[in-house]
């Protein structure tokens, strides 16, 4: 019983101080008399260096500093609750600031960076990006490098100019450093070695900075070993001046050196490159390289030997486009399993796609674009499902693309196979795994019949299936398959039958129905479309109103059968700037308005049996119509006749302006389908067409002929009836010959004396 009464005393008297604890706890919580806080107020002098800030903006469209204010209440003028103001829960002290703009155009604030920052002596984190703050002077305050407890600092975007200020060198405790400009040709340095006083930067962006006349650039960056990510972007950088036995950077993530100048002398600059890619082994953290666009020179194979191949792989992104490599991809390239990016177009990399592509099986992104490579493309491709984005185009492919190409291709969305010897054996039941969005097989061959499968794929937005050898009608369900794409180019095919009735329901933009065989009449066309080609039909019935249509900025439809005349309706298209309507049996007078419309001054318009023109320099229209010729100012006429030169700049310029050829009846050669052997390329066009234009050298050369004549005939009238002219002229000939005759007398002395 006595042992029982204890046992209750002990628990009881446990209990009291457990609440008497807890109380006491409670009451430390609560604010005290005097309106204290769970968290301490900023500090008075910290609070006037912000407002001495704000009185440096002189532009706040976004409203960002609206609440920091000198008056109101107590907790309004609390910095510590401003907007973009963090403070320490313990001290109260301002830590961060955190002002970035929203927009790249219109930036929320405009100004200049206040001294007054300097009294923010626990600063860590200031971000002023995005913003017009350069002040007066344009240039990066220096006093920024006294703010020494700064470990994040971000001024890019800011419009400064001038070089970079060596104090930011003082900031040893800094480690995100991005001050990246949005143009290039602003800030500048000759000197990096302040950077070296940085060993903690983890982060540094100096996109867009100029930095040519640095040339110890590598071996500056080489020692900063805690660096993480290093953006050299578009800093106009040369190759280094030294070598570099080892690379200390073994903790980098991400190296970006894109759109620089790593030019390819032949006097050792080169093995100053390929010293630097040969570290590259020993970078084992390197998850990003991009040097697109650095002028590199070497072998493919040989990159890929120097590139980081540490267990695991955790290279995510190559990109090394638009260069000068040449060779064949390695076998093993699947190696790097780890890819989910892979770009290496505009080089001159040849020879076959390797079957070790459908190793990598987190690659999203294929673009080996505008190359020479040639045979198959390997099956194994169909294995990447992660895969979105494949681009081949430009290249020598050949053999034939099947289904099992795309067997798994789950994520595809954007395909361009264009202009390679591919052809595309798909059976039109087949639905493709994928969405697909992009598709271009330009120049491939699809034909006869109408490629079916695409009309499974309603969410293609383009569609390019040019010169694909289609012989075959417009399928009936060709709007409904196809009505949310804004760009179709079906030009130089054989398509015959009639366009839908239902186009207008379609959202094209673009529509190029060139070179086929298409008959009947022009149905109502979708709303929006800005350029439209059926040139070169076999079209028929009259023009289509100007209704539904107003944005359309180009109509060509010459060579074809329409009648009729031009309705008044075509007044409405105030925005057009090419209408060729030539080789069509169209009658009556052309409405005066389309000589007035905005848009079409400066611009092009050819009408009736003048052929259309292609390239112009003119201030105003030029509108030919049976024969009566109007001018709404001058222009000059450029007509191109003969093969097409071959090459992958005009078949990538034809790619992206298919209609660059039209109306040149004279041009023949791919990707035409005019044969230069034939003789249909240069037809009659009457007495305004081609074949008469050569009767104007005749009248060229005589009017030459007679000018010179003129000419002389002026020359001799004046000296004829001017005595004075006459008496100076001969003169003048009567001195300079005598003036040749001493000299020639005095050479021929000085010869003979020492012959003599």
């Amino acid at each position: 019983m006595h042992c029982l009464a204890a046992t209750m005393l002990v628990l009881l008297c446990c209990c009291c101080l457990f609440l008497a604890t807890q109380q006491q706890q409670q009451q430390q919580l609560q604010p005290a008399a005097g309106g204290n806080r769970e968290s301490p107020s900023c500090i008075p002098h910290e609070r006037d260096a912000l407002l001495a800030f704000k009185d440096g903006v002189t532009s706040d469209l976004g409203g960002v500093l609206s609440s920091w204010r000198r008056d109101g209440r107590h907790d309004e003028q609390d910095c510590c609750r401003w907007r973009g103001v963090r403070c320490s829960n313990r001290t109260g002290h301002v830590h961060e600031l955190r002002l970035g703009g929203g927009g790249t155009f219109q930036p929320d604030l405009a100004g200049q960076i206040s001294p007054s920052l300097l009294a923010l002596d626990h600063l860590e984190h200031l971000d002023l990006s995005r913003n017009d703050l350069a002040g007066p002077t344009g240039r990066l305050p220096e006093f920024l490098g006294s703010l020494k407890n700064l470990k994040y600092l971000d001024l890019s975007g800011i419009p400064f100019y001038g070089g970079l200020p060596p104090q930011l060198g003082n900031l040893s405790r800094l480690q995100y450093l991005d001050l990246s400009n949005l143009y290039y040709g602003g800030m500048n340095s000759t000197d990096l070695s302040w950077l070296t006083h940085i060993p903690s930067i983890q982060y540094l962006n100096l996109n867009r900075v100029n930095l040519s006349t640095v040339a110890d650039w590598p071996r500056v960056m080489n020692m900063l070993p805690s660096l993480r990510a290093l953006h050299l972007s578009f800093c106009s950088l040369a190759s280094a001046n030294q070598s570099l036995p080892h690379l200390n950077l073994t903790y980098l993530e991400e190296l970006d050196a894109s759109l620089n100048s790593f030019h390819h002398p032949s006097n050792g600059d080169q093995l100053n490159m390929r010293s630097m890619t040969m570290d590259l082994k020993n970078l084992c953290n390197l998850e990003v390289l991009n040097l697109e666009c650095t002028l590199l020179y070497g072998d493919v194979a040989e990159l890929f030997r120097n590139l980081p191949r540490c267990s695991p792989n955790k290279l995510q992104e190559l990109d090394l486009g638009s260069n000068h490599l040449t060779g064949m991809l390695p076998r093993w390239i699947g190696q790097f399993m780890s890819l989910v990016i892979l770009n290496f177009n505009w080089n001159k990399i040849t020879g076959s796609l390797p079957t070790s592509v459908g190793q990598f099986t987190g690659l999203q992104i294929l673009d080996l674009s505008f190359n020479n490579l040639n045979g198959h493309v390997p099956y194994e491709i169909g294995k990447l499902s992660n895969l979105t984005y494949l681009d081949l185009n430009t290249n020598k492919l050949d053999g034939t693309i099947t289904e099992e190409h795309f067997a798994s291709a789950r994520s595809l969305q954007y395909i361009d196979l264009s202009y390679n010897a591919l052809k595309i054996e798909i059976s039109s039941d087949w639905q493709p795994p994928s969405t697909l969005k992009y598709v271009s097989f330009a120049s491939c061959q699809m034909g006869p019949l109408f490629p079916g499968w695409l009309q499974w794929n309603v969410s293609i937005t383009y569609l390019d299936i040019s010169s694909a050898a289609i012989a075959d009608r417009i399928p009936q369900r060709f709007s409904d398959a196809f009505s949310n794409v804004w760009f179709m180019n079906i030009s130089n095919n054989q398509l015959n039958g009639t366009l839908p009735a239902d186009m207008g329901s379609m959202s094209l933009l673009e529509l190029y129905l060139s070179s086929n065989k298409l008959t009947g009449q022009i149905p109502t066309l979708p709303p929006n479309i800005h350029t439209l080609d059926l040139s070169n039909n076999f079209l028929s019935g009259p023009l289509p109103s100007a209704t539904r249509s107003a944005k359309l900025r180009q109509l060509s439809l010459f060579s074809n059968r329409l009648t009729g005349h031009i309705p008044e309706s075509f007044c409405k298209y105030q925005q057009l700037v090419v209408l060729d309507l030539s080789n069509n049996f169209l009658e009556g007078e052309p409405p005066l308005c389309l000589g007035f419309v905005y848009g079409l001054e400066g611009h092009v318009l050819s009408y009736g049996t003048i052929q259309r023109i292609v390239e112009t320099s003119m201030t105003s229209i030029h509108l030919s119509w049976k024969g009566q010729e109007l001018y709404y100012g001058s222009i000059q006429r450029i007509v191109e006749t003969g093969r097409i030169p071959s090459g992958v700049q005009l078949d990538t310029l034809y790619a992206g302006y298919p209609s660059m050829y039209i109306g040149n009846i004279g041009l023949c050669g791919h990707p035409l389908q005019n044969n230069c052997s034939s003789e249909r390329h240069a037809p009659k066009q009457g007495g305004l067409g081609r074949t008469e234009e050569g009767s104007g050298i005749p009248f060229f050369y005589l009017g030459l002929g007679c000018g010179f004549v003129v000419g002389i005939w002026i020359a001799f009238g004046v000296l004829l009836f001017k005595r004075n002219w006459r008496i100076a002229c001969f003169r003048f000939s009567d001195k300079l010959y005598d003036k040749v005759y001493v000299l020639v007398a005095t050479w021929a002395r000085a010869r003979q004396t020492q012959t003599d």
